[in-house]
C-alpha cells in the first residue's frame, strides 16, 4: 500500500495545501466546479467544530432554527446594497418542473432577507427581544477561481441572526460573538487570531459595521476566520421588521448577523500541518488516540492487550486500532498524514515489558509509558499538545507582524510575507488602489490613531490598521 504523495511547503506551497488535503482523504471534487464532497474524515473534522461551536452559542442564549433554502428573487433585491455584494455570485432557480417561474428563486447566499421575512411574522413587542437564532446549513456563491474550504461555490456554515430594541443591545451582542469566535478559534483550534473592526470598504454588504478575527497562515497570507456584523435598522427598514415599544408606538428593530464556515477547516490545515501531512488540534480530530500493533496476527497477547488498552480508553477518547498486516512504516505514515494526535504502538516487546510507546504528532516526540500510567500521562500531556500548536503558531504571527509609516516600507514588507501594521487614512477608493498596487487589503482595524499621517495619501490617519495579502 502506498500513501498519496504529498509536494513540500518549500516546493509549492498552495500544491502542498491541496495535497495535503488529498492525501488525508478530506475531500473529493464533485462534477460541478466549487462544490465538494466531504470524505468521512473531513465531515468528522467539520462535525467536531459543529458540536463544539453549536454548545458555545447554546450558552450565549442562541437558538438554532432551519429556513428555506429558495428566496424569492423580488424580496432578494429589496435591499440595494446587500444586493450589490451578493448578485454577481448569486445562483438563481428559474424553473419549477417544466414552468418557467415569474419570480425565480435567488439560492441563498447568506440569509439575511429570509430570516427578516420570519423576524417580521413572529415579532410583536419589546417583550419578545431580544431574539438570537442560528442555523447551520450550506449556502452557494459562485466563485470563478476554487480551492477546498477557502473559495468554494457551496460551503457549510452557522449563521446567527439577532434582533434588539437598542443600538447599544445589538452592538453588545455584535462583539460578544466576535469574542466568542476568538475564544473558540484560539483555544480549541489553537490558532492566534488579530481581532478587530472591518475599513468601510472590507464591511459586509448592508451592515454598519463588521468586526472580524484574522489569522496568519505559513506562506505569509491572511485569512478572515470570522465575522459579525452590526446591521443597524438597514434590512429592518427594507424589510419592515418592528416591535411594539413600551409607549405602544411601532419602530423598526436593530439587528446583527454573524458566521464561521468551513473554512475554517483550511486555517487550521494553513497554520499547524506540515509536510507529513495534518496536524489536528485534540478537539476536532476524527480519531484522538491510535492504537497500532506490531505483529498481532503472530502474537495474540499483543491483540489481546490492544483490546484491554482500547475499552479502557474509549469512553473517553475517539479511539481507533490498526492491527492490519500492513507495514509499521506505513501504519505510522498513515496516522501522521491523517494528523492524529497521539500514537500508541504495541508490539511483543512492549506487551512483555507492560508498556507502550506514545508518539505525539506535532513534534515527534516518543515516550515509553507503562500501561498503568497510561490514563495519567495522556491527561498530562494532551494540554501540553494544544498549547504548544498553538504557541508555535503564535510565535509565527508575532514574528511577522511589523510597523510601517511608508509606501516603500509597506511594500518591502507585504513582499517579505509580513503582516504590516500601519497608520491608515485612506478611504474605499484608496483602498482599492492599494490593493490594486501592492496585492495586500486591510485586514481589521486596531486601534485610533493619534497624530498620525496615513503612510499612503499622507494625510492625517485616523487608525492604525493591519494591513496583509489574504485569501
Amino acid at each position: 500500500m502506498k500513501l498519496e504523495k504529498i509536494v513540500t511547503r518549500n516546493e509549492n506551497f498552495a500544491d502542498w495545501y491541496t495535497s495535503v488535503i488529498k492525501a488525508a482523504k478530506l475531500v473529493e471534487y464533485s462534477s460541478i466546479k466549487g462544490m465538494m464532497i466531504f470524505q468521512p474524515n473531513g465531515w468528522a473534522i467539520w462535525q467536531n467544530i459543529v458540536k463544539e461551536l453549536d454548545s458555545r452559542l447554546a450558552i450565549k442564549g442562541v437558538l438554532n432554527v432551519q429556513l428555506p433554502l429558495f428566496i424569492k428573487q423580488s424580496e432578494f433585491l429589496k435591499e440595494k446594497q446587500h444586493v450589490a455584494g451578493f448578485a454577481p455570485e448569486s445562483f438563481q432557480v428559474t424553473y419549477q418542473g417544466d414552468k418557467k417561474l415569474e419570480d425565480p428563486y435567488v439560492v441563498r447566499p447568506t440569509s439575511e432577507v429570509a430570516f427578516c421575512n420570519y423576524f417580521k411574522k413572529i415579532i410583536t413587542s419589546y417583550n419578545s427581544l431580544p431574539i438570537k437564532y442560528n442555523q447551520w446549513c450550506n449556502v452557494y456563491r459562485s466563485e470563478k477561481n476554487t480551492r477546498p474550504f477557502l473559495r468554494n461555490s457551496e460551503f457549510f456554515w452557522q449563521e446567527m441572526h439577532s434582533v434588539h430594541v437598542s443600538s447599544a443591545d445589538a452592538i453588545h451582542t455584535a462583539k460578544e460573538l466576535i469574542e466568542l469566535y476568538k475564544n473558540f478559534v484560539n483555544d480549541f483550534l489553537c490558532i492566534p487570531t488579530l481581532i478587530g473592526e472591518k475599513t468601510v470598504g472590507e464591511r459586509f454588504a448592508g451592515a454598519d459595521n463588521t468586526f472580524t478575527i484574522e489569522a496568519l497562515m505559513q506562506d505569509g497570507q491572511g485569512l478572515q476566520c470570522a465575522t459579525s456584523h452590526y446591521l443597524g435598522q438597514n434590512f429592518a427598514k427594507t424589510f419592515d421588521v418592528k416591535f411594539q415599544n413600551k409607549a405602544n408606538q411601532y419602530e423598526f428593530a436593530y439587528q446583527t448577523s454573524a458566521g464561521m464556515s468551513t473554512r475554517i477547516i483550511g486555517a487550521v490545515i494553513m497554520t499547524h500541518a506540515d509536510d507529513k501531512g495534518l496536524v489536528l488540534p485534540i478537539g476536532i480530530a476524527p480519531i484522538q488516540i491510535a492504537l497500532l500493533t506490531i505483529l498481532s496476527e503472530k502474537e495474540p497477547k499483543v491483540q489481546e492487550v490492544t483490546n484491554r488498552l482500547y475499552q479502557q480508553l474509549r469512553n473517553k477518547y475517539r479511539v481507533s486500532i490498526d492491527n492490519t498486516a500492513a507495514g509499521f512504516g506505513f501504519k505510522i505514515a498513515n496516522q501522521e498524514v491523517q494528523g492524529t494526535p497521539i500514537t500508541l504502538v504495541i508490539g511483543p516487546k512492549e506487551v512483555q515489558e507492560n508498556k507502550v510507546v506514545l508518539i505525539r504528532r506535532d513534534n515527534g516526540i516518543k515516550l515509553s509509558v507503562t500501561l498503568d500510567k497510561i490514563n495519567e500521562t495522556l491527561t498530562e500531556i494532551l494540554p501540553q499538545y494544544q498549547k504548544e500548536i498553538y504557541q508555535k503558531a503564535e510565535q509565527r504571527l508575532n514574528a511577522a507582524i511589523v510597523d510601517v509609516c511608508t509606501l516603500t516600507e509597506f511594500n518591502q514588507a507585504i513582499k517579505a510575507k509580513k503582516i504590516v501594521r500601519a497608520p491608515w487614512g485612506g478611504n474605499v477608493a484608496d483602498e482599492t488602489k492599494l490593493k490594486e498596487q501592492t496585492g495586500a487589503s486591510p485586514r481589521c482595524i486596531l486601534k485610533d490613531a493619534d497624530q498620525q499621517f496615513c503612510f499612503f495619501t499622507k494625510k492625517p490617519a485616523r487608525y492604525i490598521v493591519y494591513f496583509a495579502r489574504a485569501y
